[in-house]
């Protein structure tokens, strides 16, 4: 088997051991299910062992033999040590690549007003931003670099902590129900309020309902109004006036400095902390490339602090 062949035929077999299934790996290498099968048979046959048995039917029709299950950490790194040494030649060209990973409404409410100033400081470094909902996989999709948000521990990640936030009510300037920027208790109850939903699995993510309970408005009704699952629609939703906004204060703070939104109850003694933070994350042996090590320098520039490991 010629080397090209070789290396093809083990990153079949990586991929279809990481999906457990032919056509996922497929997908993910821009190859048709025949061809990933035929690598993996390639490279059994010139082996002389299985590296897979199969199954009929079920959710899991790969299952990985004894002998590919040992060798398949091995085979991992590997390729991973090949990804970094590519990463490492591709950094010192002029036209290096930085992949960004962030979540939808984090690009459009804090990191996309911003980058431009990156690139003025990195021009020559081309800038590929994912954005992205699901919790993606750095090494599968060759991601750089990314920011997340929850509790700072992630599997094979290095996190470092880069802002805190809390949640507050905020609508626009011209809310009708405002009196003097302010509102009354009294216009609350005819509010109608704007939930965000984009970490409803979150127990301790705070809601309308803890909110109105803290405030000493217990008796407002939490269980009407706009449900929006993503952060950034939320804040448009309440900037286009169509009721009071509970906002992450990470999210809406350009949308205050502004003006297009407001804090209708100045009291800072009401805002919700929230357990999780914000963190710059990528994979330990990423740390040290330049562009890592720009780009995370330069966010943490950006909130104005140091920064250290998490």
């Amino acid at each position: 088997m010629t080397t090209p062949a070789y290396l093809n035929a083990l990153r079949a077999f990586e991929a279809a051991a990481r999906h457990q299934s032919f056509s996922a790996a497929a997908a993910e290498l821009n190859v048709t299910p025949a061809a990933v099968g035929q690598q993996v048979r390639n490279l059994e046959s010139w082996l002389g062992i299985e590296l897979f048995t199969r199954a009929g039917s079920g959710s899991t029709r790969l299952m990985l033999t004894d002998a590919a299950r040992a060798a398949l950490p091995d085979i991992r790194d590997g390729f991973d040590r090949l990804s970094r040494g590519l990463a490492r030649l591709k950094d010192t060209t002029v036209h290096a690549g930085l992949t960004i990973t962030v979540s939808p409404a984090f690009a459009a409410k804090w990191l996309l007003p911003r980058i431009e100033r990156f690139q003025q400081v990195y021009p020559d470094l081309n800038v590929l931003l994912d954005t992205n909902s699901r919790t993606v996989d750095f090494q599968a999709e060759r991601i750089d670099v990314g920011v997340r948000y929850g509790s700072g521990k992630w599997q094979g990640l290095t996190a470092v902590h880069l802002m805190d936030e809390v949640m507050f009510p905020v609508c626009a300037p011209d809310f009708p129900l405002l009196e003097g920027e302010q509102l009354s208790a009294e216009a609350l109850h005819k509010c109608t309020l704007i939930h965000d939903l984009s970490m409803a699995n979150d127990p301790d993510f705070p809601t309308w309902r803890m909110w109105l309970d803290a405030s000493g408005n217990a008796g407002v009704k939490s269980d009407h109004g706009l449900r929006i699952n993503n952060s950034a629609a939320v804040l448009q939703a309440a900037i286009d006036g169509q009721g009071l906004a509970l906002a992450r204060s990470v999210m809406v703070k350009d949308d205050l400095s502004s003006g297009r939104l407001i804090r209708p109850f100045t009291d800072k003694g009401l805002d919700c902390p929230l357990t999780q933070a914000y963190y710059v994350v990528y994979r330990p042996e990423y740390g040290d490339l330049p562009k890592v090590q720009a780009f995370r320098n330069w966010l943490l520039n950006e909130v104005g602090k140091g920064g250290s490991d998490a």
